[in-house]
């Protein structure tokens, strides 16, 4: 295609170095290619918002202003009312993502997410029944904690190759670097996604379970003795020793010299996110009780974890309270 042509939009031309034979002033979208549409759909955004400098500037200081007040009021709320803002986050991380990936028909994350919900709904009937039953602990740690290392592992990947792709290895493949990359972002968001959503739902649980059994509390003493053989978390006996290796599972000793089977404190601890003794409410230090280096990327990416859950509950709000000030405003 060779010589120029000009698009012009409410008396604006705009040249955008395109080459064509014979004149341009009437053009066929629909016989242009993508990358000339997107020129032409440039052409009109710049001709369309040409002089409104002021008003796009008043729209970043509404949502700066906006974005920590927000943040503001998200931490005050955190630390005076605590159990109403994890149920309300829980809420939002499990139901937000459902409505954007539901209008942009995202199938595969819709079979995913239900398959999710569905196993995670019986697991939580189970961990907030009363009585307890006795192999309900460990089935909810278990299952929290597999989907715990999953979703690391997914993410791990997604992260691996989208860094692959900038690098240019997808070449090595012949795969397109548009086929890579959305292959690589969309494993990121799904390890990313239901690692959170992992957590918040094992924390719910850990916390019915807990006072259940009796030898957790959230303020006060606990309800029931704990005797040396009996982990606290579960309220099971003890059959394997600190000092031997199990089996299925080894036993963990606390600072504090309670002793816990290693799903249950694993789950306690980095699923559940309790960072203290179930009985007496030590603080547990994670890189001591966990001292293999192969373990403590487990810590941090838990850790991770905790911040992107703003990002995806609180920032679509946030975002879509700022364009109902801009609507409300009349900016556009």
């Amino acid at each position: 295609m060779a010589g120029v042509f000009e698009v012009e939009v409410d008396g604006v031309e705009h040249d955008h170095g395109l080459e064509q034979h014979g004149e341009a002033s009437q053009i066929d979208l629909s016989k242009l290619s993508p990358e000339e549409k997107w020129r032409v759909e440039h052409a009109r955004m710049h001709a369309k918002h040409k002089g409104h400098e002021a008003m796009h500037a008043e729209m970043v200081l509404i949502l700066i202003v906006t974005l920590v007040v927000a943040q503001l009021v998200l931490v005050q709320w955190k630390q005076r009312h605590p159990k109403s803002y994890n149920l309300v986050t829980l809420f939002q991380m499990w139901v937000v993502p459902l409505y954007f990936t539901t209008k942009l028909h995202w199938w595969r994350f819709l079979t995913t997410w239900f398959i999710f919900s569905i196993i995670t709904a019986y697991i939580s009937f189970r961990a907030t029944r009363k009585p307890l039953d006795c192999t309900t602990p460990r089935l909810v740690y278990k299952w929290f904690l597999l989907l715990y290392k999953i979703s690391y592992a997914i993410g791990i990947v997604g992260y691996s190759v989208v860094m692959f792709t900038l690098f240019g290895i997808n070449l090595l493949f012949r795969i397109k670097p548009e086929d890579a990359m959305d292959f690589g972002v969309s494993l990121l968001f799904y390890g990313l996604y239901y690692g959170v959503l992992g957590r918040d739902f094992a924390e719910m649980c850990a916390d019915f379970m807990a006072s259940t059994v009796g030898y957790y509390s959230a303020s006060g003493m606990p309800t029931k003795h704990l005797s040396d053989n009996i982990c606290a978390v579960c309220g099971q006996p003890i059959l394997v020793d600190v000092s031997e290796e199990g089996i299925i599972e080894n036993t963990y000793r606390l600072s504090c010299n309670h002793v816990f089977h290693e799903f249950c404190i694993r789950g306690w601890c980095i699923v559940g996110k309790k960072q203290m003794c179930p009985y007496c409410k030590e603080k547990v230090d994670l890189k001591r009780m966990f001292s293999n280096p192969w373990e403590r990327p487990h810590v941090m990416y838990g850790q991770l974890l905790d911040w992107l859950r703003y990002l995806v509950a609180w920032q679509p709000v946030i975002i879509g309270f700022v364009q109902g000030i801009n609507y409300t405003l009349g900016l556009e």
